[in-house]
């Protein structure tokens, strides 16, 4: 199965519309959120066409194929728009055999890990810096930010085809490939 990743979307109207799109093209079944969907936060600028209502009107046209998890920019209210969960910190998925820590990452990353088990996979966002690694006996992974990508990337998400991880753009350009076979 195929699954798309997307984080820090923070309420682009462009941008939500580029993952949708890409979500649709790519012939996911699910489109898993990592957090930060509708507000920019305060040490964000406000991103291309920042309308968060659009943001909402898209997503929920989607709660179908939608698991998300809190980032430190949602709110309470984010939750009573969003026709989907989105107030929980973390999510440990299983796919394609392979068990995910999926979390925004400003609670739990890499220095503050989670409790998972040697082959488990911790996926985040929050850094908007792109990023699949080995680290130890874990497999690290980031789609980095599909609107405010930081330290030169560009706006990228991430694809999950049985045990492969790639982090593309929007042009679908492959920035980034991991095996996560053990």
């Amino acid at each position: 199965m195929k699954y798309m990743f997307a984080s820090d979307i923070h309420g682009s109207a462009f941008y939500c519309e580029k993952t949708v799109q890409a979500f649709k093209e790519s012939g996911a079944e699910r489109l898993i959120l990592l957090g930060d969907l509708l507000y920019h936060g305060p040490r964000n600028d406000l991103p291309k066409d920042y309308a968060p209502k659009k943001v909402i009107s898209m997503l929920n046209q989607m709660k179908d194929k939608i698991y998300a998890v809190r980032g430190n920019c949602e709110a309470e209210v984010d939750q009573m728009v969003l026709e989907f969960p989105v107030m929980a910190d973390y999510g440990v998925l299983v796919l394609n055999g392979i068990t995910f820590y999926a979390t925004h990452g400003h609670i739990m990353n890499e220095e503050h890990m989670p409790p998972i088990q040697p082959g488990d996979v911790l996926i985040h966002g929050h850094t908007h810096v792109l990023r699949a690694d080995k680290v130890g006996d874990h497999v690290i992974l980031n789609p980095g930010s599909t609107s405010i990508p930081k330290e030169g990337n560009p706006p990228t998400y991430g694809i999950l085809e049985d045990q492969t991880f790639k982090i593309l753009t929007f042009s679908g350009e492959v920035v980034k490939e991991i095996s996560l076979k053990q």
